[in-house]
């Protein structure tokens, strides 16, 4: 039988050295429990201690009959990963055998992104004369000016906003702080947002630092930010199917595509990979034969 008591101490080293969210601490451990799983099934004696990369190939290709995707795949992989260098730090393990394991090759879709035109058709179709209109306007212009995940705008303090010098603090995934400018549209937005929306709720004991608040004077949950971003793009009739991750793509791509560099990019999404922001640089066939037209010595 499989010692399971390694998993809480994983957790630990999750949730305490590598800072992860709740919700990527429950990922990791899910995947490493499909490896147990995977090696119960297989043998009823197996031991941590003696997988090696045979045993860990063919729980590759479990998954693969399991009809996985290869995204999912590649997920798991990386969780079993963290999972054995985690044993090779407290010398559970001597050898790690996730050295030489391959994920599966993985596509990269490339995000449906809105442009300006879109952009400022769902922002022309806000009612501003109502209270909701200004908190919707200000969260779109700092998702599209800033480039936030939901879960950092709904996370954004009024203490971690700098309007003198036109920077907020962002605290993104696994409790990382990073340092992004903010736009002049977006700055007065908030300003009038908060002065005169905000100002006039009645705020819940505990909540008084966030920017963006419910009508009950609590801070704005996720799904609200989405019902919000879908019932927007109905109203203007928008045919793309849109999420408040859309500002963020249009964001990055906007950037990029009028000559950002990429590692400034990379920067202010909190990417750890520059691979990672690289699936932004979709630039379509006109646009790159106009950089080589305008740019190279023999055109």
């Amino acid at each position: 039988m499989i010692n399971r008591s390694h998993l809480k101490e994983f957790t630990l080293y999750l949730k305490l050295e590598r800072g992860l969210s709740g919700n990527s601490v429950d990922a990791y451990i899910n995947d490493v429990g499909k490896l147990l799983q995977f090696l119960e099934i297989s043998n009823a004696d197996w031991r941590i201690e003696l997988v090696d990369l045979p045993t860990l190939q063919r729980f590759i290709s479990w998954l693969n009959d399991l009809s996985m995707l290869p995204n999912t795949q590649a997920r798991v992989v990386s969780g079993i990963k963290a999972y054995f260098n985690f044993l090779m730090i407290e010398n559970i393990i001597q050898m790690d055998p996730t050295e030489f394991l391959e994920a599966p090759k993985t596509s990269r879709k490339l995000p449906d992104v809105l442009n300006v035109h879109e952009i400022n058709l769902l922002l022309s179709s806000i009612d501003l004369s109502q209270p909701q209109g200004l908190r919707t306007k200000a969260i779109i212009e700092v998702l599209y000016g800033c480039g936030l995940r939901v879960s950092e705008l709904v996370t954004l303090k009024i203490s971690n906003l700098h309007m003198d010098t036109a920077y907020i603090i962002v605290v993104g995934k696994g409790n990382k702080q990073r340092l992004i400018p903010i736009g002049g549209v977006a700055l007065k937005s908030i300003a009038d947002y908060l002065t005169d929306v905000r100002s006039k709720l009645k705020i819940k004991p505990g909540e008084e630092d966030y920017i963006f608040l419910n009508r009950f004077g609590a801070r704005l949950s996720r799904i609200s930010v989405f019902t919000m971003i879908k019932s927007l793009a109905e109203q203007c009739q928008l045919k793309k199917l849109i999420s408040p991750h859309s500002f963020r793509h249009a964001f990055a791509s906007h950037l990029i595509e009028g000559g950002a560099d990429l590692r400034a990019v990379q920067s202010m999404l909190g990417h750890v990979s520059i691979t990672t922001t690289e699936i932004y640089t979709h630039i379509d066939k006109e646009y790159l034969q106009g950089v080589v037209k305008h740019y190279h010595p023999r055109s």
